[in-house]
């Protein structure tokens, strides 16, 4: 057997349209079941999504970059990786990953490798990121800087945290979002076998 996730699509013989907002959508599908004969239909809703990138930026140090952002649907005040949405028709994502990194952090960096690739929650919403590792890290001149951060973005501090200090915050649960936890252990993962198993940073997504 194939231990590897495969494209696969069940029919779609409904779809309702809920809510259309600025970044998601909801509908519900009524997707047909393959039971043999006997096909039954169930309800499937789905939050629709455009994907996203994270942005693991790793310093000489051996220390991760991570920001704290405010939170409303959860209610805290979260450490994350730097990250945006692919909100850009046809940007390459490692160039989509550079701008997010130099808007949040005011970083650069000269190195990116595909660090890994997972959906959020596939449970409910089809939306995809793409975890870029980020080396040969700068900061960015103020007087190369021509954009303001606003609202939940305007007061956003910027620390660097040893790897092994970010991996036990982890482990610990004092970190919850998704991306800077599986980015974290991912590039703890990577560093033990010598970054040797990285993908370009334009790989195709599977």
């Amino acid at each position: 057997m194939n231990i590897r996730d495969q494209p696969e699509r069940w029919e779609v013989v409904g779809t309702t349209e809920h809510f259309k907002g600025y970044v998601v959508n909801v509908r519900t599908d009524q997707v047909r079941m393959p039971n043999g004969d006997a096909m039954e239909t169930v309800t499937r809703d789905v939050v629709g999504h455009p994907g996203s990138v994270g942005i693991l930026a790793l310093d000489a140090d051996d220390r991760v970059l991570l920001i704290r952002q405010y939170r409303h649907p959860v209610g805290r005040l979260l450490w994350e990786i730097p990250a945006g949405l692919r909100d850009v028709a046809g940007e390459p994502l490692w160039r989509l990953a550079a701008r997010e990194l130099a808007e949040e952090a005011g970083v650069r960096a000269t190195e990116w490798h595909t660090l890994l690739d997972f959906y959020t929650s596939p449970g409910m919403s089809d939306e995809r990121c793409r975890i870029f590792l980020a080396r040969g890290v700068s900061p960015i001149p103020a007087s190369e800087i021509d954009f303001r951060r606003v609202h939940e973005e305007a007061d956003m501090p910027v620390v660097w945290v040893p790897l092994d200090e970010a991996v036990g915050k982890v482990l610990r649960g004092d970190f919850h979002n998704p991306l800077a936890a599986t980015g974290v252990l991912a590039v703890h993962a990577a560093r033990s076998a010598g970054f040797g198993d990285l993908r370009a940073p334009d790989a195709a997504e599977e």
